[in-house]
């Protein structure tokens, strides 16, 4: 296991290079310059939209533009939330925490391109239903020449959408939280038990189609998040002589990278911080990596345009509102600094100090809907990718892969299974970054013409 967890963590750097970073940062400001800050100035509209105001009964698609934008919000609202955020920090310090949120500002304006594409070139699937995402804009807004790309992205698709990290951190939050603390033995037998009922949970809901997954997320999400924001702000109350301190950290250990303990990259510390902030980011958001447009893609809309308004709204919430939330409670209460735990344990550490044993409790119950409801989006996307590749007929079969990954999941370690995934969003990111700024032209020439009728 040792070489194993080796082995992946030479990948994910290797593919988390210079090139993937111009690709997803520098491909980003280009549409946010190209679009001349367009989305950014629609956020009234976007918010509209997804509250049903231009609806249209006869439109095709499966899902309303909320179920669009709570489904993928439940895949990327999720263990990078909590997790991700505490592992960046814990190796990166609160720099990492504003290149998480340059990665976010510039994944609102991805977004908007990558999901409007997932609407103007929706295609079918081998039963002649209608689907989005990036593989369906590879091959109808490029040409059927660029399928490998398609195929690419869609095998890669298939690494990516696995449960493995999200499993593992709420396994370890169990563990920590709730057994070990009440004296029940942890092992492999209780690692073991744990993924077993896990994929029970899970296979209930997936196996009944996006339908159930949409209207599950469309209940989960928005209790989740008002749950885990006041909880947050509680701490942040407590510790509220803190937080103007941290907060100007943030900015200023941003470019002097005083707490970085990973590798040096392009020359030195800073590069380090730069990578770690956006990869952190990126695993959050998930903006550029084309997770996202497999959800939207499925929305009940004609209209490109609004539906890449709504996705906007996604890294907004994920990354400048709820990474934002775990990063100020890790840092005002200095667990950071005091502990070398790693992962939802340094968040755990957070809410225990403010809240008491009650905040570790708090905690479960959010770590537990968050990593729950991800599971469920993120089979959706790996049966699509299924799909393409091997016929709809076949998807299904992706399902009982996806179930028994959830136990590989709960049984291996933190490390392995982080960078299993980064490794997978980093190639699933290729196709659709260099797709998008391909057909990026055709999205501003729609955008001009249909926001004008948007009133």
């Amino acid at each position: 296991m040792q070489r194993v967890d080796n082995l992946l963590a030479d990948l994910a750097s290797f593919v988390w290079g210079l090139p993937l970073l111009v690709l997803l940062i520098g491909g980003g400001l280009y549409l946010f310059i190209q679009s001349r800050f367009l989305p950014f100035r629609y956020i009234k509209r976007a918010i509209n939209i997804t509250r049903g105001k231009y609806d249209n009964p006869d439109d095709p698609g499966e899902i309303s533009h909320f179920q669009a934008l709570t489904t993928a919000l439940s895949a990327t609202i999720g263990m990078g939330n909590i997790a991700g955020v505490a592992v960046a920090i814990s190796l990166g310090g609160p720099g990492a925490v504003f290149w998480m949120w340059v990665s976010g500002i510039i994944g609102m304006c991805t977004k908007f391109y990558t999901c409007s594409l997932a609407i103007m070139y929706r295609g079918k699937d081998s039963k002649g239903n209608l689907q989005g995402g990036p593989m369906y804009f590879i091959m109808n807004g490029m040409g059927k020449n660029w399928k490998p790309l398609a195929m690419f992205f869609s095998f890669f698709g298939l690494l990516g959408a696995l449960p493995v990290f999200n499993v593992n951190q709420l396994n370890q939050a169990v563990r920590d939280i709730l057994l070990i603390p009440n004296g029940i033995q942890t092992g492999f037998t209780s690692d073991l038990t744990f993924g077993l009922i896990l994929s029970l949970i899970t296979s209930i809901v997936i196996l009944g189609g996006l339908k159930r997954i949409s209207k599950t997320a469309a209940t989960l999400v928005p209790l989740m998040v008002v749950l885990y924001f006041a909880s947050v702000l509680f701490i942040l109350f407590l510790n509220i002589e803190q937080v103007p301190h941290y907060f100007k950290l943030i900015f200023t250990d941003a470019f002097a990278a005083n707490y970085f303990k990973g590798d040096a990259m392009f020359g030195g510390a800073l590069g380090g911080l730069i990578v770690l902030g956006i990869r952190r980011g990126a695993f959050s958001n998930e903006a550029g990596i084309g997770t996202a447009p497999l959800a939207h893609g499925a929305a009940k809309t004609s209209d490109p345009i609004k539906e890449g308004l709504v996705a906007m709204l996604g890294p907004a919430i994920d990354t400048l509102i709820i990474c934002t939330l775990t990063a100020l409670a890790i840092l005002v209460t200095g667990v950071w600094q005091t502990t070398d735990q790693n992962g939802v344990s340094l968040t755990a550490q957070a809410f225990s100090q403010s809240m008491g044993g009650v905040g570790n409790y708090v905690l479960l119950i959010c770590i537990a809907v968050f990593s729950i409801s991800s599971l469920f989006s993120y089979s959706y996307y790996g049966s699509k990718c299924m799909s393409f590749i091997f016929g709809e007929h076949n998807k299904h079969y992706y399902n009982y892969f996806y179930i028994a990954s959830i136990i590989m999941g709960a049984v291996t370690s933190l490390n392995a299974m982080l960078n299993l995934i980064d490794t997978a969003f980093a190639l699933m990111a290729i196709p659709t970054m260099f797709a998008t700024l391909f057909l990026s032209k055709k999205v501003m020439v729609l955008a001009r013409e249909k926001l004008r009728n948007i009133t």
